[in-house]
């Protein structure tokens, strides 16, 4: 590991989390957008407080890049009784037709609730919360048939509180995705960096791709082996020396024959984002 010390928290992070706080009042459940990868790490702890005695929809978001009987040990571990664990990809739609069926059941209490009072026309209303670069926009585009909601791999882009009705009788809140101040373990800020939930700019994107190399050596060898060609022997080698070995691989050189490692680690870390390397998971419960 090289110990990148990852802090990222732009000022309007800030306004966003107030302004989450005062929105408790206008919804009657949050629905937490976290990355399959990294459910732990991708998962803001100052928000869980914040919506913790909310009814909760957790959607798994890119589930179609995690390994596989990974998410399922996941979805076991955080189902509980006033939560539903949706295994979702906003970008293609695959598991958002549970979406609608989950929150009336989740919310069933409560609509007979508005029942009772007059009130049977109440739409139901989900405030959508989550760090950057996470799906929420995507998630939302996807539900509510529109592309207002703004859409980019990059942190950052949703700036201010929209709402969207999506039918059934259900609508929904868009919130800014929000880091928190500090990571109190590094290795959740590297594993955020990892996924592109940070910006490459405040990172050194060489050591961040070794120290993916690392991770990936360990648990997924033979995905790094089919996608760049490696020898079984390639799993010992440090993880600079498999960068540049990837990096001569494909024919990544500058002046003078030398590899050039910082376009190679551009590269590894691109081709694990949008899951070229294969379905791999970061974490486990």
């Amino acid at each position: 590991m090289s110990g990148q010390n990852i802090q990222w928290f732009p000022g309007h992070m800030a306004k966003t989390r107030r302004l989450i706080g005062e929105s408790l009042k206008l919804v009657d459940a949050a629905a937490e957008i976290i990355d399959a990868r990294i459910p732990v790490s991708s998962r803001n702890p100052e928000l869980a407080g914040i919506v913790a005695h909310m009814p909760k929809l957790i959607l798994l978001n890119k589930c179609d890049m995690a390994d596989e009987s990974v998410t399922k040990a996941w979805l076991e571990a955080l189902s509980k009784e006033d939560t539903a664990v949706l295994p979702v990809d906003c970008r293609s739609g695959r598991g958002l037709n549970r979406f609608l069926p989950e929150t009336r059941r989740l919310l069933a209490s409560r609509l007979a609730r508005y029942r009772e009072k007059g009130m049977a026309g109440r739409s139901l209303r989900v405030m959508v919360v989550g760090i950057p670069n996470v799906g929420k926009s995507s998630f939302i585009n996807r539900m509510a048939g529109t592309g207002k909601a703004k859409v980019a791999n990059r942190p950052g882009v949703t700036r201010g509180n929209q709402w969207f009705t999506i039918g059934q009788g259900v609508e929904l809140l868009d919130t800014p995705g929000v880091l928190w101040p500090k990571f109190d373990d590094p290795v959740v800020g590297e594993r955020l960096a990892f996924t592109g939930a940070i910006k490459d700019t405040v990172v050194d994107i060489e050591a961040l791709a070794c120290d993916l190399l690392d991770v990936l050596k360990a648990s997924y060898f033979v995905l790094l082996q089919n996608r760049y060609r490696l020898n079984d022997g390639d799993c010992e080698l440090p993880s600079y020396a498999l960068l540049e070995k990837i990096g001569m691989c494909r024919g990544m050189r500058i002046a003078g024959g030398e590899v050039d490692t910082e376009r190679a680690a551009a590269m590894v870390l691109e081709e694990f984002r949008n899951c070229k390397i294969g379905r791999i998971s970061l974490e486990r419960p």
